[in-house]
């Protein structure tokens, strides 16, 4: 899974990124010190896999990974070359997810780019260049489709279809609210990967004061869920400055970090739910001493889809799959135990893989 970071110079960016995923982007009180685009990989945590891990006597634990890419500050006009311009763009064609921080604090030493605090015009900011960007897209698509619309049905179709999502983004509204029931049209819709057909998670960027109440007195916070829900996207309060803190401490000193917080989760483990809830995603899980592991899939895979994310080999020479449920697994303490019981099955093409299933595919290639 890959996600975008976007969001308006000084609101805590790069910060929220440095932490999330320990790489160190330059970050300072000053527009556009992240000119290129920074990577980082973060694993997913997942506790199941520790207590595999025992059970199994495994010698490898391989969780689930999400690369973050981090966008250099956007400020009004940069779909017309203002500040870094579109460079930006190209970067975010290829995500899953954009996660858009928004500041909902105050600082007067940390400098605003609009001079006030507003998330819903920061929001709307982003969004604008977004639509002015995808607007770019479909205006070239438009002409090069124009020339082979007159002699083929199919072209002329498309044609009439990018007209319709032109017009849609003409009344600043994202693509991601354009419907149509056509196949045709929703596969040509999926095809283009215009920005705002993204999934969007909102993170909530606030004082370590408004974290405990889970931004509950914060204005800004209840103007960005009330946005939120109105556009179908996802929200979660974080304290950029608290995660970097709590990205320099271990396992145990993070725990007792949290603790005194009154917190229960990190701000990553909150994105990480976000962005499986948003994105439909599952794991199940392989088990044995060699490794145990995490694969993540979209909710509703069927067993050789979800066979094929280990090997093409496995998909294409799929006979059966072995499953037990990790909590089946959990209540009988041995995968022997659970067979005894009964709760080991054998599930054939037309399964439905769910969270948590342990499984070993048998194939045949």
């Amino acid at each position: 899974m890959k996600l975008g970071i976007v969001g308006l110079p000084n609101v805590g960016k790069s910060t929220l990124f440095n932490s999330l995923t320990k790489a160190g982007a330059e970050s300072a009180n000053y527009p556009f010190c992240t000119i290129d685009p920074n990577v980082g990989v973060v694993t997913v945590p997942d506790k199941r896999l520790d207590v595999l891990g025992e059970m199994y006597h495994t010698k490898k634990i391989v969780p689930a990974a999400i690369e973050f890419v981090d966008i250099a500050g956007l400020v009004k006009g940069a779909s017309k070359g203002e500040g870094l311009g579109n460079q930006f763009l190209a970067n975010i064609r290829e995500v899953d997810a954009i996660v858009h921080v928004v500041r909902c604090f105050e600082d007067s030493n940390i400098v605003h780019v609009d001079g006030t605090i507003d998330p819903l015009r920061d929001i709307e900011t982003i969004n604008l260049e977004l639509i002015f960007s995808d607007l770019e897209i479909l205006e070239r698509r438009i002409a090069k489709t124009t020339k082979v619309a007159r002699n083929d049905k199919a072209a002329a179709k498309e044609l009439a279809l990018l007209e319709r999502i032109k017009a849609h983004l003409e009344e600043n509204k994202m693509a991601k609210s354009f419907t149509t029931d056509d196949e045709d049209e929703q596969g040509w819709l999926t095809s283009y990967n215009l920005l705002t057909y993204k999934p969007v998670i909102f993170a909530a960027n606030v004082t370590e004061d408004d974290l405990a109440d889970d931004g509950a007195n914060n204005a800004g916070v209840q103007a960005v869920r009330e946005y939120a829900e109105q556009e179908d996207c996802e929200v979660f309060v974080v304290c950029a400055q608290i995660e970097q803190e709590i990205a320099e401490l271990d396992d145990e000193e993070k725990k007792m970090f949290l603790e005194d917080l009154g917190l229960e989760e990190s701000g990553l483990e909150k994105l990480i739910k976000a962005s499986y809830h948003l994105l439909g995603l599952i794991s199940y899980l392989t088990a044995g001493e060699p490794e145990v592991r995490a694969w993540t899939i979209t909710r509703g895979t069927k067993a050789p889809q979800a066979a094929g994310k280990i090997h093409t080999d496995f998909e294409r020479g799929f006979i059966r799959a072995e499953v037990v449920s990790y909590d089946d697994l959990m209540a009988c303490g041995t995968h022997a135990a659970a067979k005894e019981k009964g709760l080991v099955r054998l599930e054939g093409k037309e399964y439905v893989v769910q969270d948590g299933d342990i499984i070993l595919f048998r194939f045949n290639v």
